[in-house]
């Protein structure tokens, strides 16, 4: 240890006793609203006591902030209002423009302020500007994100914010409505406060509540912001009318099929009081969203794609609480789409005039808020319309229409009680109703989390049973126990779950795999404080043991050990190593009920990194090597990734990733007469590359650009059946099951935010046709696939959206 450490040890070590209460600020209304121009020079801002005293997060917890910090706050009947002014060298504040909610590795400075209007050290609100005056906004829930980048970041609200240069620093103006915020109804009110500065060029987050990384949550750590008085809020009611209208020409079966796009609806926000609100969206179109990340399947699992329609990402943290709502549900392509385009491609004689790719939603709603007495509420409703094909006899010239979907429900409740301390009892019930005789759904579950009274231990543990309506009704339940130690250098868990076999919430959630039983632990250590070579690093090592539920049996057992550094040049390395040894049974890559594959003992190893990102390149980097020696089965591959930041406005990023695995065993997608499954050992490879770009005209303008390829071959080199104990027993080769899949798209948008709410988006999409096949002669490469794709089949889509938001107060006032 050097001399400055033994200088620096003691003031940090008084710090933190004294940091250990809860910091508080009274708040103070005024008459007279600021005006939101990043200044400063209000007179109100004169009469405001200044908050100050911001204490380092991150990389030293406990020193003070290198920068002097002033913010002020102030409220009326209207708003709450912010004023910050962050002393500093103004030739080293870093000013990159990104796009909102893009602030995470960008080279810029930027200002925080959360609130937990409900005071219950769970649940809040955050707003944050960047000195180039962009925005981000969050909602803070349990168990979402942490200190760098807490909550749900796909919530957009409507508020004002101005950035100011000065010739010590920079200024910020924060107006924020409560129509942007939920609180309870009380005559005097005290809400959770914090605040958080972060300066690039030094990667420093320092917060004026102290957030401590040995203690476990974030929210919990907020200081208090006393004595809101008789807040009489206005009625609190918006509308965003939209029209969008484009072209799509898409590549079918047997020709292209031409589309002029035409919609309009509108989305709703109305509070009912100070706490719920209601939010609706009418006859909603979602055309203008990045393309999914399609992959070739070679699992019994279903892939997870992320949702991207911000109606079901923002505001939807308290119906994911029990991890039962999957969005990508309501909306998704009609369960009979594929089963059209197969008939048409096997049928030359006809062809399609009209099969949705995508199921209309009529409207949804989310009803959402929390008591004074700290119960949340929420609930949810879709209703999707009913989908048809149309399909045309090219000789007859008749046309025949087949339902590909049909009408259908989808509800979630929710009641969410938080106690003192973290703890929190959650009751969901999710259910989906079809029309006719389709498939009906339900779910209900339970949540409890019980934290100790220093907030050092948690008990956690779910309850749920699912029941499905239909032609072959079925139920199952799930449940789980859980204790952790939380908070400081040492944690540990352990936990068990058990999945019934027929157990299946994937009406409106996803499980890809039920009829398992788990326990699982974990060992770990984090090094908060800096040392002589690093910032921080840990370590963990975590066993798990699986069994089949019914009928009871063996699957698998494996220890993982994993390590991270962050070093002092702000570069980060990651390591995991896995084996699984002696034998494991997988009891669904068969899928046949009953049967199971054995696979021997196998060792992994996976490296990961990135290197300092306030650097203009700034590259992430992986790689992984994994093999079973007892099948000759060698798994590698190597992930690179580099982003360049041209200017403050423009940067670029590529991502390419490269797998590979040698004899690998799976299931063939083929089997005998008697439906026995059979395998095969095959060479898997796969390659896939992402481009993408951002240009920032303004902080309210900005044009994207995303282009992904993906290309996978398969090559089987022999075939197998598998005996009762999942053995291989040798069989004929079969022809035909080698792959070549490529997927390709291309996403550009460009959007202005020109007032605040409102937004104009003009859009465009590629994408390669669902049935085109890239077929070569000689060898089979990544780039010669890329070459070839532009000579097939693509469809092109050219979109504008236009939204304007309305507020019911300001049409008032004009009227």
């Amino acid at each position: 240890m050097t001399f400055r450490n033994y200088i620096w040890l003691p003031l940090v070590l008084i710090c933190g006793e004294l940091f250990s209460q809860n910091k508080a600020v009274e708040a103070i209304k005024t008459e007279q609203a600021p005006k939101i121009d990043g200044r400063l020079d209000d007179a109100i801002w004169s009469t405001l006591p200044a908050i100050s005293d911001f204490v380092q997060n991150f990389p030293t917890y406990g020193l003070p902030c290198s920068q002097k910090t002033d913010v002020k706050i102030a409220y009326d009947n209207f708003a709450i209002y912010v004023g910050a002014f962050l002393y500093d060298d103004p030739s080293l504040i870093r000013k990159q423009i990104t796009a909102r909610d893009g602030e995470q590795q960008s080279d810029v400075d930027y200002f925080a302020v959360f609130f937990d209007t409900y005071n219950d050290n769970q649940n809040g609100f955050q707003f944050l500007v960047t000195t180039a005056n962009v925005q981000t906004d969050a909602r803070l829930g349990p168990n979402m994100g942490d200190e760098f980048s807490p909550g749900d970041k796909t919530w957009d609200a409507v508020w004002d914010s101005k950035v100011h240069m000065q010739a010590n620093g920079w200024s910020v103006e924060m107006r924020i409505p409560y129509i942007s915020l939920r609180f309870s109804k009380k005559e005097v009110q005290s809400w959770g406060l914090q605040l958080l500065r972060f300066i690039r060029r030094t990667n420093e987050s320092s917060y004026w509540s102290p957030v401590n990384p040995q203690v476990n949550g974030f929210v919990n750590q907020f200081g208090d912001l006393n004595g809101l008085k008789n807040i009489i809020p206005p009625l609190r009611l918006s509308f965003s009318p939209y029209v969008t209208t484009g072209y799509r020409n898409s590549p079918q079966p047997n020709g292209r099929l031409n589309e002029w796009l035409r919609n309009g609806g509108m989305d709703v926000k109305y509070g009912l009081n100070e706490s719920f609100t209601l939010d609706a969206t009418l006859i909603p179109d979602f055309g203008q969203v990045i393309s999914d990340n399609v992959v070739n399947n070679l699992t019994p699992y279903e892939v997870r794609f992320t949702e991207n329609r911000q109606f079901f990402t923002e505001g939807t943290e308290i119906f994911n609480k029990a991890n039962l709502f999957y969005s990508r549900r309501i909306g998704a392509t009609p369960d009979g789409y594929f089963g059209v385009r197969g008939f048409v491609g096997a049928n030359p004689n006809w062809t399609i005039v009209k099969n949705p790719s995508v199921t209309q939603l009529y409207n949804a709603t989310k009803f959402s808020g929390r008591t004074e007495k700290k119960l949340g509420v929420g609930i949810f409703n879709a209703v999707t319309a009913p989908m048809e094909a149309k399909i045309r006899n090219t000789i007859t010239g008749k046309d025949s229409v087949i339902e590909t979907s049909a009408l259908a429900n989808y509800n979630i409740v929710v009641l969410d009680q938080a106690f003192k301390g973290r703890s929190y009892v959650t009751f969901t019930n999710t259910n989906v109703i079809r029309n006719g005789n389709g498939r009906d759904a339900n779910v209900t579950a339970v949540d409890v989390a019980l934290y100790n009274k220093k907030n050092t231990k948690v008990l956690r543990g779910t309850a749920r049973y699912s029941k499905i309506w239909g032609a072959n009704p079925y139920d199952g339940y799930n449940t789980t126990l859980r204790y952790d130690k939380v908070g400081g250098k040492w944690n540990y868990y352990l936990s068990g779950n058990v999945e019934s076999k027929r157990y299946d919430p994937n009406d409106l959630g996803i499980l890809t795999a039920p009829n398992e039983v788990t326990y699982r632990g974990s060992l770990s250590f984090r090094q908060p404080q800096p040392t002589q070579n690093f910032i921080t690093y840990s370590y963990s090592i975590s066993p798990t043991l699986q069994y089949l539920y019914q009928p009871y049996g063996f699957s698998r057992f494996s220890v993982a050990g994993s390590a991270f550094w962050v070093f002092k040049n702000f570069w980060d390395v990651s390591v995991e190593a896995t084996v699984i040894p002696g034998q494991e049974r997988n009891y669904f890559e068969l899928r046949t009920d009953g049967r199971y594959l054995s696979y021997p003992t196998n060792y992994s190893l996976d490296i990961g990194g990135s290197t300092d990102s306030r650097k203009k390149l700034f590259v992430r980097f992986g790689g992984a090597y994994a093999l079973a020696p007892d099948y000759d089965n060698f798994y590698h591959s190597i992930s690179l990734g580099m982003r360049f930041r041209f200017t403050n406005r423009f940067s670029l990023d590529l991502q390419t990733d490269s797998h590979f695995e040698e004899n690998q065993l799976g299931f063939a997608f083929a089997r005998e007469i008697n439906g026995e499954p059979i395998v095969g050992f095959r060479d898997n490879r796969d390659f896939i590359s992402v481009l993408s770009g951002i240009y920032n005209f303004t902080s309210r303008m900005n044009l994207t650009l995303r282009a992904r390829h993906y290309w996978n071959k398969v090559s089987y080199i022999s075939f197998h059946n598998v005996d009762s104990k999942g053995y291989l027993l040798s069989r004929p080769f079969i022809n035909g099951q080698d792959e070549n899949y490529n997927a390709f798209n291309v996403d550009a948008f460009l959007t202005w935010d020109f007032r605040l709410g409102s937004r104009l988006i003009l859009g465009y999409k590629n994408w390669l046709g669902d049935d085109e096949v890239v077929n070569l002669t000689g060898k089979n490469t990544y780039l010669r696939n890329l070459g070839e794709l532009f000579s097939l089949n693509h469809g092109n889509e050219f979109t504008i959206r236009f939204i304007y938001f309305l507020d019911y107060n300001q049409l008032r006032k004009k009227h």
